[in-house]
């Protein structure tokens, strides 16, 4: 279906008043959505919900879709990366319609009387495009984990089946198959939804973490931190640190996401993580060290002192594997034996990577701007740096990378 000129020039029209009452208008869209839909709750995170982020992100998402609706090609890539996420949490072609609907009288509900005919009619259109995009990517991406050997459309059962201690603050997770039948394969750097009922809680509650181990067809392995001093975000993960035994059952989806490396390739690599941002990094790390050991890697980890680090054994053992790796570490607090001290900078980059290098960001949102910002300093361009955020992206166009 293609866009009239008319319903073109309305919808850019509307993109002043997005852009001030956006995040009101998808504030009021979920009210009214889980009001009339309180099923829905099964599926989306809470805790993003309660904080704002999820309203600020799809915000963002519908003030860049007017920004270019007229050239939707220009948003394919944020629409693969939510396609992801959509497709790890079960999101079907039936939900779409009612999202349409709610979206719209969210908007009418918003702006009043400026929300003309006209303008709800050219954004019903719009949003019908826009539906089919995200459909469209998705239906392959059912089709795909379903195609891969060993692979399931929605969720399935996992038993824990180890449970380590890595830092103060992360503890991992092994997870096995109920069925047990092997594993289909998943790209270093994504991620599984796991999805459970917590005996106080009305709805499911479900999030994503990172795989933090290179493949193996025997079991997933998830590392997570203990967000307790973040309520609601630590609902879940308290309950996977303090309640969740060995032998007990999540629910877990098929891996998803198009943040991952390429282990295979030739061109030197940098991995950059903060705090539990480690987890996707050490699966591209341990899985390059495993089938590419002559590969030249460096990786640079910040965590606030020696008592929160996780992985360092791990780490150690995959640079040793290499031929030409190099590890540092930043400690946030002085006096402790890092490579580092303080935060991650431009000087600090500069004296360690290098400018012919791909490299991979992931960390809380602050260490991110720094690090992409510090690297563009560098020299680097955007095709060379990658970033991951957790939960719902965030904007940073501030620092424009890819």
């Amino acid at each position: 279906m293609m866009l009239s000129e008319q319903t073109i020039r309305t919808i850019k029209a509307t993109v002043p008043v997005l852009e001030v009452k956006g995040t009101d208008i998808t504030t009021r869209f979920y009210q009214m959505l889980f009001e009339a839909h309180p099923e829905l709750l099964n599926i989306f995170n809470h805790s993003n919900q309660e904080q704002g982020r999820q309203q600020t992100a799809l915000a963002n998402t519908v003030y860049a879709a007017a920004i270019h609706i007229d050239q939707l090609e220009a948003i394919i890539p944020a629409v693969k990366r939510i396609a992801h996420k959509h497709r790890s949490l079960g999101v079907k072609p039936d939900h779409y319609p009612i999202v349409g609907e709610f979206l719209l009288k969210a908007i009418k509900d918003v702006l009043g009387d400026a929300a003309t005919d006209e303008i709800i009619q050219a954004w019903a259109e719009a949003y019908g495009v826009i539906a089919d995009a995200f459909i469209s990517v998705e239906k392959e991406m059912y089709k795909d984990a379903e195609s891969k050997d060993g692979g399931w459309e929605d969720f399935k059962a996992f038993r824990v089946v180890k449970k380590e201690k890595e830092s103060s603050l992360i503890t991992s997770f092994y997870l096995q198959p109920e069925d047990e039948q092997p594993l289909p394969a998943y790209e270093p750097g994504q991620y599984i939804s796991v999805r459970m009922q917590i005996s106080d809680e009305d709805y499911l509650l479900n999030r994503q973490y990172s795989l933090s181990s290179a493949y193996t067809p025997d079991y997933y392995r998830i590392s997570v931190k203990k967000e307790a001093d973040h309520s609601p975000n630590g609902r879940v993960s308290t309950y996977l640190h303090k309640e969740l035994e060995v032998g007990q059952s999540i629910e877990v989806s098929v891996p998803a996401g198009d943040f991952y490396a390429n282990i295979h390739e030739r061109t030197p690599i940098t991995l950059i993580s903060g705090g539990v941002g480690i987890t996707p990094m050490l699966s591209m790390l341990t899985s390059i060290a495993e089938q590419n050991s002559e590969r030249n890697v460096t990786f640079i980890h910040a965590a606030r002192n020696e008592e929160v680090r996780a992985f360092e054994r791990e780490v150690q053992d995959a640079m040793n594997q290499l031929s030409s790796g190099e590890s540092y570490v930043i400690y946030e607090q002085k006096g402790l034996s890092g490579d580092f001290e303080g935060y991650l900078n431009t000087e600090m980059l500069k004296e360690i990577v290098r400018k012919d290098s791909l490299v991979y960001v992931c960390g809380p949102a602050s260490f991110m701007e720094a690090g992409i910002r510090g690297l563009q300093d560098c020299g680097l361009s955007s095709d060379q740096i990658h970033y991951e955020f957790f939960g719902p992206a965030l904007d940073l166009e501030t620092v424009s990378a890819g």
